[in-house]
């Protein structure tokens, strides 16, 4: 009989701590028009943002495809954009 209280109060224990967990959440979690501001407020959702990331990633694709075909150690340019002879820095 003893074990059987001590079950049915860890029970209630647990089912009270997940029932203000799942409200704590409810409360806290923004709602339709709150959610949409936050997304609009994230970086990279312009599209000039979104254009620069798309840029550096293409030249970083470019550059290390070069870098494959080819016998010149590229870490030595002064001038990463332009390729080619960039010769060493210093």
């Amino acid at each position: 009989m003893q074990s059987l209280r001590k079950l049915l109060i860890t029970v209630a224990v647990l089912g009270a701590g997940a029932g203000v967990g799942s409200a704590l959440f409810v409360i806290v979690t923004p709602r339709g028009q709150r959610k949409q501001e936050m997304l609009k407020e994230m970086p990279l959702q312009d599209p000039l943002s979104r254009d620069e990331v798309a840029r550096t990633k293409q030249l970083v694709m470019d550059v290390l495809q070069e870098a494959a075909t080819t016998q010149e150690n590229v870490t030595w340019r002064k001038n990463w954009i332009l390729g080619g002879k960039g010769g060493k820095s210093a």
